[in-house]
């Protein structure tokens, strides 16, 4: 697997409303995430900053779930509560690992 992670920004007070989004998220939206190769998603928050990271098979993973129909409709359903760059593009950006750690105490 391939780890992935981004941040993101929320618009001022969207915080609950996203999690309550989240907690509901479509199941054709989980099938799609699962259809292009993503098998894990975690998201942190320090509002407004969101922390996203992924686990999956293969680089255009994301690509492919962002070029999607379906993406298309929960980026639409979520607009209100993100931050946009002045391109349009919701303000995130990829993060990379510089540590990594796995001991025995996770076995």
């Amino acid at each position: 697997m391939i780890k992935r992670a981004f941040t993101m920004k929320l618009k001022p007070g969207g915080l609950a409303e996203y999690k309550r989004l989240h907690d509901s998220i479509w199941p054709e939206m989980v099938a799609e995430i699962e259809r292009q190769g993503i098998a894990q998603i975690s998201i942190f928050e320090n509002d407004p900053v969101l922390f996203l990271y992924s686990e999956i098979s293969d680089p255009e993973a994301w690509d492919r779930l962002w070029k999607s129909e379906i993406h298309d409709k929960w980026s639409e359903f979520m607009a209100p509560l993100m931050e946009f760059k002045s391109d349009g593009i919701v303000d995130s950006s990829e993060v990379r690992e510089v540590f990594n750690l796995y001991t025995k105490a996770g076995s």
